[in-house]
């Protein structure tokens, strides 16, 4: 797998429809979840090109809200991205915002971990030390059983994430927190820079 952009295109493709720090953070983070992910599975090989989906999986998210996956490869198409990281792009709303399945393993990682990254990042905000590295599953668990703690994560999304990929929620809650841990300081670094 092969991204037709640069680190650096994709980012400022990303940077063109989104302003918000919020969503800024999110791309980041996915992006470096992603990252994890390939290395992790096995996939190192295709680091760059997972990042790269998951730094622009939200690209319409912030201008097209009611739009999201479906605005999103008229974006990547003017950007020059190719059409095998505009479908991975979209099959993360799958069942959600549009109709692109999940097929690849990248694309069903990046399905899972998407909402799961929004209510790790809202455990976190909870927390004394405000990171991941005290975080555990069992305390992330008790999160995710309470439906009014961030609620717009879709507990479903995450659940499906986990069975597409032959996860139990605990392997996938645990992997994504090994990810988030990693990548802290990194995104940490990168938010002060904008």
């Amino acid at each position: 797998m092969k991204s037709n952009l640069t680190r650096q295109q994709a980012y400022e493709l990303l940077r063109k429809y989104n302003q918000e720090p919020f969503h800024i953070q999110h791309a980041l983070t996915v992006e470096a979840v992603m990252r994890w992910f390939a290395n992790d599975l096995g996939y190192g090989q295709d680091e760059e090109y997972w990042g790269q989906v998951g730094l622009l999986h939200d690209i319409d998210f912030e201008l097209y809200p009611e739009q999201h996956c479906v605005k999103a490869p008229e974006l990547l198409r003017e950007g020059g991205v190719g059409e095998d990281m505009i479908h991975a792009v979209c099959s993360h709303g799958y069942g959600i915002c549009c109709d692109v399945e999940p097929e690849h393993m990248m694309e069903k990682v990046l399905f899972a971990a998407d909402e799961l990254t929004g209510l790790i990042g809202a455990a976190v905000k909870m927390r004394p030390s405000g990171s991941a590295s005290d975080l555990e599953v069992s305390s992330l668990k008790k999160k995710f059983k309470d439906k009014r703690f961030a609620a717009g994560c879709s507990r479903d999304v995450i659940r499906d994430g986990a069975e597409r990929l032959g996860w139990t929620l605990e392997e996938l809650m645990d992997k994504t927190i090994q990810a988030m841990r990693a990548c802290e300081t990194q995104i940490r670094e990168e938010m002060d820079r904008l």
